[in-house]
């Protein structure tokens, strides 16, 4: 599936957010409804994901999510009304303050969706569906794509983070 959006990583830490592209420009401002939405997650925690915005038919809007970076102040608020991001969560990097990188990916996805179901996680969260999961859809030729070019580890591979 390939997600058009901004990959970005998203961390919390004692009420502080950091939330950030994959080339490490600082995106928060730009995103105050997803700096709201921390409160849903546990304290001392990493997300590796894609911030989207969906059109009012469902459909990804990517001009709409690109003009946000570009907003500040009153504006900044009025996008966040108006075509409010999502953070697609593919990977739990940091749960509680235990580093999750060194588990195997499976284990990885069970506790990411473990957070998402047992705190109930709604808006901006989104659970990416699971690329291991037997319904799948899996191209031969292009067994996982999430918008930016990146090796998913195999299930029984800790994550590789730079």
């Amino acid at each position: 599936m390939k997600w058009d959006g901004f990959r970005a990583l998203l961390s919390v830490d004692a009420g502080q957010v950091v939330l950030r592209s994959r080339r490490g420009t600082e995106m928060a401002a730009s995103f105050p409804e997803v700096v709201a939405g921390v409160v849903q997650l546990p304290d001392a925690t990493a997300l590796d994901g894609e911030l989207v915005v969906w059109d009012a038919a469902g459909r990804l809007a990517f001009e709409r999510l690109q003009n946000r970076l570009a907003r500040r102040g009153a504006g900044t608020a009025r996008a966040a009304q108006e075509w409010p991001a999502h953070f697609v969560a593919f990977d739990l990097l940091r749960l509680s303050g235990t580093d999750t990188t060194g588990w195997p990916y499976r284990r990885r996805r069970a506790a990411l969706e473990s957070v998402f179901a047992a705190r109930r996680l709604s808006a901006p969260w989104a659970l990416c569906p699971s690329a291991t999961a037997p319904s799948w859809p899996r191209p031969a030729s292009r067994p996982w794509a999430v918008g930016s070019p990146l090796r998913l580890p195999r299930a029984s591979e800790p994550t590789a983070c730079p």
